[in-house]
């Protein structure tokens, strides 16, 4: 997740469109309210949700309404897996990974310090001794180069206010073969009740994905509102 300050110059750029340059942006006046004046390979970039959206991520009805235990299961972690949860807010996913990686570890990556905060405050409730928040930017997860197994994006991928950047960044972090997922509402259903501007299709995910250099592996499409689409690092 961004914060809310970050993205604050975003917010209030020029009413006149910029020439798109070659990383893929352009900026314009926005043309969803809810998102902001940043463009990126055509699609609008997202307002952001800030730390102030935590009981939603924890809300308890999230498990069925996104099939949580399903995705786990996808993720096809092995014992030793060094696993990134970018965007890791409350650290949901965090801490329920971390059990299924015990000899490894989870990278709870936020750009927040409020969820960092909560993060280190939570682990020993959670009993995740092996998840280490780690504060980001808006450019840059700060991961270890060529590190990482696994990086898991969920739901935040269409609010990063620079995703090429971030990309490049994710892409050097994984190891030879570590694969990316990323998990985002389908743009393609009418029927998922999420606004359009918080939804992405498999088309547009992978042609900012694979602008960076990261291979398209396949979209599981298991869970019940969700694109879960897999990339990979070349071997």
């Amino acid at each position: 997740m961004e914060s809310s300050a970050a993205l604050g110059a975003d917010r209030h750029l020029s009413d006149q469109s910029v020439a798109p340059d070659t990383s893929g942006y352009r900026l314009a006046a926005p043309q969803d309210p809810n998102g902001i004046g940043k463009y990126y390979q055509g699609r609008q970039i997202a307002h952001v949700m800030g730390h102030e959206g935590a009981d939603w991520l924890e809300r308890n009805d999230r498990q069925e309404e996104e099939g949580t235990d399903i995705l786990l299961r996808e993720l096809q972690l092995k014992p030793t897996d060094v696993v990134a949860d970018i965007g890791a807010g409350t650290g949901y996913f965090s801490f329920r990974i971390s059990p299924l990686v015990p000899k490894g570890k989870v990278l709870a990556v936020d750009i927040q310090p409020e969820m960092i905060k909560y993060l280190r405050d939570n682990k020993e409730q959670n009993k995740a001794p092996n998840v280490e928040p780690v504060l980001g930017t808006v450019q840059n997860p700060n991961l270890p180069a060529g590190g990482v197994d696994l990086v898991l994006i969920v739901d935040a991928y269409h609010e990063f206010d620079h995703p090429r950047e971030m990309m490049r960044a994710i892409k050097a972090a994984l190891r030879p073969g570590g694969r990316l997922a990323l998990v985002e509402y389908r743009a393609e259903d009418v029927n998922v009740p999420i606004k359009r501007i918080h939804k992405m299709s498999e088309e547009q995910a992978r042609k900012e994905v694979q602008a960076v250099g990261l291979e398209f592996v396949e979209n599981r499409q298991t869970l019940p509102q969700q694109h879960l689409l897999i990339f990979q690092r070349a071997k």
